[in-house]
């Protein structure tokens, strides 16, 4: 099992790497297969899983459902970290851990965000960004079941961090079977209920929410790439210039 799943991030990864020499002309070559996937994940979203996670928002108080949220966030340090040290961002990586130790500790396994009390910024790094980083593409965008938007580099990238820093896949490789599968569903629970206005405002501002998810996605994604700069083709193409209109004649 384990070999297989080395065998398929390895095949995503050389992919992604091909990808970075491939045109970016169409960057959704697989637009019907995931507008297909993204019906799948609307309807899956508003049966079950919206209702859930705002079942949830309404019964659990604000400081149970922040406490677990900072525990997620600061679980994903590890990930952080070994991807800042994969970017050589050695000063990064040294704050980010220190983030984790402050928080593991003093924080209560991470329930309370101390590190931010003290005004240590937080940083979230993945290996899609460590790729992008170094120059691989984005390569096809991706839809995926319940989880979302991607990309062939992003999803890549999580199959990696999943399976070498995510300390949740640790008590799967120990026999927790169990727990492993507790903290998933805590985790997809957290982040669903993060993103039921955001969703909400998607559902009524866009005419195309698909179209739309997608162009924001790959933006953000560009955006942590370049550590917060939007690149400059994604303002081009969502901007257009507008010359001044000349004035009547007299």
């Amino acid at each position: 099992m384990r070999s297989k799943t080395i065998f398929i991030i390895a095949s995503l990864l050389i992919l992604s790497l091909l990808s970075a020499c491939a045109s970016q002309a169409n960057k959704d070559p697989l637009e019907g297969i995931n507008r297909g996937i993204y019906k799948f994940n609307d309807v899956a979203d508003k049966a079950i899983i919206k209702p859930v996670a705002t079942a949830y928002k309404a019964v659990a108080p604000t400081p149970i459902r922040k406490g677990f949220n900072n525990f997620f966030r600061n679980l994903g340090s590890v990930t952080t970290v070994f991807n800042d040290l994969l970017q050589f961002k050695f000063a990064n990586a040294f704050t980010d851990a220190g983030r984790f130790v402050i928080n593991s500790t003093f924080g209560i396994a991470g329930f309370i965000d101390v590190a931010s009390m003290d005004k240590i910024e937080f940083r979230k790094e993945d290996f899609g960004q460590t790729l992008g980083y170094w120059g691989v593409g984005n390569g096809a965008y991706l839809v995926l079941p319940l989880l979302g938007p991607s990309s062939l580099r992003d999803t890549t990238g999580l199959l990696v961090d999943m399976h070498t820093t995510d300390p949740i896949t640790y008590t799967h490789n120990i026999g927790e079977v169990r727990l492993n599968n507790q903290l998933r569903a805590a985790q997809f629970l957290d982040k669903r209920t993060e993103l039921l206005t955001a969703t909400d405002l998607v559902d009524e501002a866009s005419l195309d929410p698909y179209a739309f998810m997608r162009d924001a996605y790959l933006q953000r994604r560009a955006s942590l790439v370049q550590d917060g700069l939007v690149p400059q083709e994604f303002i081009k193409d969502d901007f257009e210039e507008v010359e001044p209109t000349p004035a009547p004649e007299k």
